[in-house]
């Protein structure tokens, strides 16, 4: 059904982003609670919105600059955290009130890739005038817990800028910068197996690797998905180009894969 009608919306402002370059976090969804990061040049602030209505729930000053990297709601210690990448700090919100839990610095300028969660441990990472890789074991994190036991590792090499990284089957994935260069590591110990290669066939790539029945799927800034198997030494499967320009990752649904290219959105399934 195409038609339908506005139940809210709301106007957070006009967002003043480095470079210019505009708007690029998503919002995040925890049951009947949307959360918007609204980090930028001017006034930066974390908001949580009920979503049957749109009121307030709260809203948090940031001390961050422009970012375009998502929050991740996930559970720790029983309750419902939202876990922010910044410039300055990582922080661990309470979804109840926006309360700050704890938080960890260490990244870069300019975040972009999104974090993601894992039994229990947040990986991190960003690229820019420096490069970092984290994992946080999140269990009872309070305070500042810059450079304790809870930051199980890091890396320091091959970071990732734009696409945010992969966690499938105990292996981190992540590509350097914005390169063509995937580095596969154990997701627990920080450790390489194998560690970094080329993805020769692949351009520049802006898409999150993706992740699907035993396989990778990495998109590059021409529109060529490059399939590989999700094994300790990865074997490239096939090469599929769409003919046009992609920068959003790919979307898994079923046995279906969802390309959106420059001018069109595409359907990969089987007949």
């Amino acid at each position: 059904n195409r038609e339908g009608e506005v139940l809210w919306k709301k106007d957070l402002g006009k967002m003043h982003t480095k470079h210019g370059h505009g708007e690029g976090a998503s919002p995040a969804l925890h049951g009947n609670t949307i959360v918007v990061n609204w980090d930028h040049e001017g006034d930066s602030f974390l908001a949580a919105f009920n979503t049957s209505n749109g009121l307030q729930r709260w809203r948090v000053e940031r001390n961050e600059v422009t970012s375009w990297s998502t929050p991740v709601i996930t559970t720790v210690d029983g309750e419902p955290q939202v876990i922010v990448c910044g410039t300055d700090k990582i922080r661990g919100y309470r979804l109840l009130n926006g309360q700050v839990i704890w938080e960890c610095g260490g990244m870069s300028a300019n975040i972009v890739a999104t974090p993601l969660v894992s039994d229990g441990i947040l990986y991190a990472g960003s690229s820019y005038e420096k490069r970092i890789l984290m994992a946080i074991r999140l269990a009872e994190a309070q305070g500042d817990i810059t450079e304790t036991e809870h930051v199980l590792w890091s890396r320091f090499r091959g970071t990732p800028y734009v696409p945010s990284p992969l966690i499938y089957k105990d292996a981190l994935y992540f590509l350097t910068h914005y390169q063509n260069v995937l580095t596969r590591i154990n997701a627990k110990t920080g450790t390489d197996s194998p560690g970094a290669f080329r993805l020769g066939p692949l351009t520049n790539i802006y898409a999150s690797p993706v992740a699907a029945n035993g396989n990778l799927y990495i998109t590059d800034l021409d529109g060529q998905t490059l399939v590989m198997t999700a094994t300790e030494i990865p074997r490239a499967l096939s090469l599929n180009p769409i003919g046009e320009p992609v920068s959003a990752s790919l979307a898994v649904v079923g046995s279906l894969i969802l390309i959106r290219g420059a001018k069109h959105l595409h359907c990969i399934g089987e007949r």
